[in-house]
């Protein structure tokens, strides 16, 4: 279930537990499997009033991406911010492959 890449998770107003981080581990696999370029990954956990908030930062081969959700369930906005990491990804390769 480990990724080749490390993962630094953060919390801020909240605490980074087992289920949550295996939970962003396996859901990032699926975005190594689009581009096996990743050098590392931050990910950032916040809680705002009624807000769980997920960040990412993927550092990968001269390029950075960097995405954020937010609703109100923490596995939700993990799910939200892969996708839209996913959908980055899928377009700088695009753009590589038509060049």
């Amino acid at each position: 279930m480990s990724l080749d890449m490390p993962i630094n998770f953060t919390g801020h107003h909240v605490e980074v537990t087992d289920p949550l981080r295996e939970f962003t581990i396996k859901k990032f696999n699926r975005l190594q499997r689009h581009f096996d370029h990743i050098i590392s990954i931050n990910v950032t956990f916040e809680v705002e009033k009624l807000s769980q908030i997920a960040k990412a930062t993927i550092n990968a081969a001269g390029k950075a991406f960097h995405a954020d959700s937010s609703s109100a369930n923490m596995y939700e906005s993990i799910d939200a911010l892969v996708d839209k990491l996913d959908r980055q990804i899928k377009e700088h390769r695009k753009k590589q492959t038509e060049h």
